[in-house]
């Protein structure tokens, strides 16, 4: 089944939140990305409000299934650096 996101037309997400969405849908926490990345979980915070934004989603949940229905994360999660 399809679920039509709101994604909006002119926002796209900027390459840190791109990163940091494959985490996301990786089942990462703030805590464990924002050490990935060697920044404050507090900015981690800040990128996922703005992807949940952006994507019209409510929820890291919804971020996942609407980041896996319009392909916007690498199909190799595997290779992604682990905590």
């Amino acid at each position: 089944m399809y679920r039509n996101y709101n994604i909006l037309e002119n926002t796209k997400l900027t390459e840190r939140e791109l990163e940091v969405l494959q985490y996301v849908v990786k089942g990462l926490t703030n805590r464990e990305i924002a050490n990935i990345l060697m920044v404050t979980h507090h900015t981690v915070k800040a990128h996922v409000a703005s992807i949940i934004k952006k994507m019209g989603v409510r929820n890291r949940v919804e971020i996942t299934v609407a980041a896996i229905e319009r392909g916007l994360i690498s199909n190799h999660l595997q290779d992604l650096k682990q905590p």
